[in-house]
């Protein structure tokens, strides 16, 4: 038979003080001295007690739950990013939920409908849109604890995490250009979305820079996922002038644009450079290992953390803005090109 859970009434006993006083100090209330509190947590240390969070949730009417709602839970980019979150929400009190939406916008507003229900305190949303709903369901953020990461939402007024999308692009061009290449080629995300213009307009501006002119069907629309950028890459090289490099939106495009670079008979990189953005951690492994922009995807989950925590507490500023470094990681899926 397990031992009985020790209570607050215990630790009240010990220290000599009352059940409310215990409550206050492990609240840390300042209506407690700081010579109780200190004993108090002593004493609740040594009795290895556990709040309540069941009780506390009825007394708050605090959920003590955040959802982070992706596109695709099967992503492996989202796993880095999930425990960032996870152990920031942890040592605050809070458990993590995962929203899957799958582009489906009847998902979309079913977890923005938990958040308003208060099955969750707060969301962390890596979506880059917010659901439409209107009539009795009209989303209303003003009153919702809403943190937007790396797709950035504008016109909102969220706090959002984010990363250089525009610099990182343009200096993974740039390596293409300094390697030689001028017939650069470009499969974007999901347009108009704005992470995925921000990745475009990197790629248009390193080529402006260089004096490299647009060329016709170079920029191919895929959607992150992997047969997008196999179709998009099997599109450029049945242009006139293939490219002899190209530039992907995320890896997984990349991963799709080398699997169809091989069915053509192209050698990466002897034939053709790719380059990816994300640096899952698949890329390492791949054949040729990928040259790709780096995110710091743990620093990411904590920083839109910490920034829903300072919501939740009242803290925060309108539109608040977390920017964080890439890395451009330099491996064999590039080279000069022939000739």
């Amino acid at each position: 038979m397990s031992e009985r859970r020790p209570k607050i009434k215990d630790i009240a006993l010990r220290a000599g003080v009352s059940p409310a006083t215990v409550s206050r100090a492990l609240s840390d209330s300042d209506l407690v001295t700081e010579a109780t509190r200190e004993r108090v947590h002593d004493i609740a240390r040594a009795l290895n007690y556990r709040p309540n969070v069941s009780a506390r949730n009825l007394r708050t009417r605090k959920a003590m739950a955040v959802l982070m709602v992706v596109r695709d839970v099967g992503n492996p980019f989202y796993l880095d990013i999930f425990k960032g979150i996870e152990a920031t929400a942890r040592a605050a009190g809070y458990s993590v939920l995962m929203g899957n939406t799958e582009n489906d916008p009847g998902r979309e507003q079913e977890y923005f409908s938990m958040l308003r229900d208060g099955h969750a305190d707060g969301m962390i949303l890596m979506t880059g849109k917010l659901p439409l709903m209107s009539g009795d369901n009209a989303l209303d953020l003003s009153d919702l604890a809403v943190v937007a990461a790396l797709e950035v939402l504008e016109d909102f007024g969220l706090p959002h995490v984010k990363v250089d999308n525009v610099g990182a692009s343009r200096d993974a061009v740039q390596h293409l250009i300094d390697l030689g290449h001028r017939r650069i080629a470009h499969i974007t995300g999901p347009l108009p979305e704005l992470m995925s213009a921000d990745r475009r307009d990197g790629y248009r501006q390193a080529l402006q820079q260089a004096g490299i002119a647009a060329t016709d069907g170079y920029e191919q629309r895929g959607n992150y996922l992997l047969p997008s950028g196999q179709a998009a890459c099997r599109a450029l090289f049945a242009l006139p002038v293939p490219p002899t490099a190209i530039f992907c939106a995320n890896d997984e495009m990349a991963y799709g644009a080398v699997h169809e670079l091989r069915r053509l008979g192209r050698d990466v990189p002897g034939d053709v450079s790719v380059i990816g953005f994300d640096d899952l951690y698949l890329s390492q492994a791949f054949y040729p290992p990928l040259t790709t922009v780096s995110q710091p995807r743990t620093a990411i989950g904590r920083a839109a953390m910490q920034l829903l925590l300072k919501m939740l507490a009242g803290e925060h500023a309108p539109g608040e803005t977390v920017t964080l470094a890439t890395e451009l990681k330099l491996r064999d899926s590039t080279a000069a090109p022939k000739g």
